[in-house]
């Protein structure tokens, strides 16, 4: 059984990253499963630091983003907002070229916070980043403008 709050496909889920950072970084969402959702980002000029490889802000960029549609997926969206709270992260071994494809799953999804493990791999399958990431489940009512 799914744990979206609705039916939804990678490209409904993909539409979220117009006019954001994701589509800065050419983050894309390519699979929702029935509990992951997986997303890639190239390894190009706007996400290697100087030496050429994978910059790690880059990395958690594409973890965060993973954490927060999926959590955000998840929740009502007519009563609730998920925000991140907090997010960690361990580089493993350098990328230089290609893409790397980050797949993230829910650990803890409670009423009022959520906790979502995302594992980023390059084309190869070799682990790059493991990540983790907390969000805040607010109430939109309690949300001031």
């Amino acid at each position: 059984m799914a744990i979206w709050f609705k039916e939804v496909n990678a490209a409904q889920a993909d539409q979220m990253r117009k006019g954001t950072l994701l589509e800065s970084l050419d983050i894309r969402i390519i699979e929702l499963g029935d509990d992951f959702i997986k997303g890639d980002m190239p390894v190009d000029h706007r996400t290697v630091q100087p030496y050429g490889i994978l910059h790690g802000g880059a990395s958690v960029s594409l973890a965060e983003s993973l954490g927060s549609i999926g959590a955000h997926l998840t929740i009502d969206p007519e009563k609730f907002v998920c925000v991140g709270m907090e997010i960690n992260a361990n580089h493993l071994r350098p990328a230089t070229k290609g893409k790397v494809i980050g797949t993230a799953r829910p650990i803890h999804r409670g009423k009022s916070s959520q906790v979502w493990s995302i594992e980023i791999k390059d084309e190869e399958g070799k682990m790059v980043c493991i990540s983790r990431i907390t969000m805040a489940v607010l109430s939109k009512d309690k949300i001031s403008k």
